[in-house]
């Protein structure tokens, strides 16, 4: 069934107001109705009416030097857009990205009173070996790296009131369970941007983690790819913190837009 010619005439409107408002990227905050128009392949006068459209409507403003730029009605949908995006969401591509790069096992995990929860668990179609790590399993904050990450930052006193408050299961003898060591480490973590523990929880895995942080240091989350040690040589391990480290960075831009 054909669509009336008013029909056609709006979503042709549309699809060119979409087109202009694509124009605008980090590089380019204001545009011109001449750029409007090269880009649309339609006359200045018809370029000038696309814009004067989204300027009534609130979705760009005029700077006052014959140019435009996004307006307030961008913010509000940002803000909305936020409001219905969660953590999960923003690093689940990232994840994939690692998992499936390193076919190894990538935990997102966040502290939830004492404890670190696993809050997402990625792995790739040609995962070496599968470790038992499930969605929503509580770790315990003193042990691996996925845990010990969420406290990188965290004031001294505040880290060892945690501790003081949880039980120090050693199970290993790479466990760490003297609270000054635990410290220590997490000073030396800090300084690093990101912790590796190895044997720590399980004897043949070794974990390293990268902080998810605001603007300010406040850690939300923690990024970390866990291993078998065995199968990784020194190479490998150094590329994937390096990789580790760089998600994290850009994992704690993506969340400083997030209502968390």
């Amino acid at each position: 069934m054909s669509q009336p010619n008013g029909y056609r005439e709006r979503n042709s409107t549309a699809d060119r107001a979409l087109n202009v408002l694509q124009m605008f990227t980090e590089q380019r905050s204001e545009i011109s109705a001449i750029e409007v128009a090269e880009a649309l392949g339609v006359a200045r006068s018809t370029a000038y009416r696309y814009l004067q459209t989204l300027v009534q409507s609130g979705f760009l403003t005029e700077s006052g030097r014959g140019g435009f730029r996004l307006g307030l009605r961008v913010l509000e949908l940002a803000r909305i857009a936020r409001r219905g995006v969660g953590l999960t969401e923003v690093c689940l591509p990232k994840m994939r990205e690692l998992a499936d790069e390193f076919h190894q096992t990538v935990l997102l995990t966040k502290l939830m009173g004492n404890s670190a929860v696993c809050l997402e668990r990625e792995e790739s179609t040609g995962q070496y070996v599968r470790l038992s790590y499930e969605r929503g399993s509580i770790l315990q904050i003193h042990a691996g790296a996925s845990a010990l990450a969420l406290l990188i930052g965290m004031s001294e006193e505040k880290v060892r009131r945690i501790l003081s408050e949880t039980e120090l299961r050693r199970f290993t003898p790479n466990t760490l369970t003297d609270p000054d060591e635990i410290v220590e480490r997490l000073r030396q973590a800090s300084l690093d941007g990101f912790v590796v523990t190895d044997g720590a929880v399980d004897p043949i895995a070794m974990g390293i983690a990268a902080p998810i942080t605001r603007a300010g240091g406040e850690v939300v989350a923690a990024i970390s790819v866990v291993l078998i040690r065995s199968l990784v040589d020194e190479q490998q391990i150094s590329t994937i913190t390096d990789a580790v480290v760089a998600a994290g960075a850009e994992l704690s831009e993506r969340v400083e837009l997030l209502e968390l």
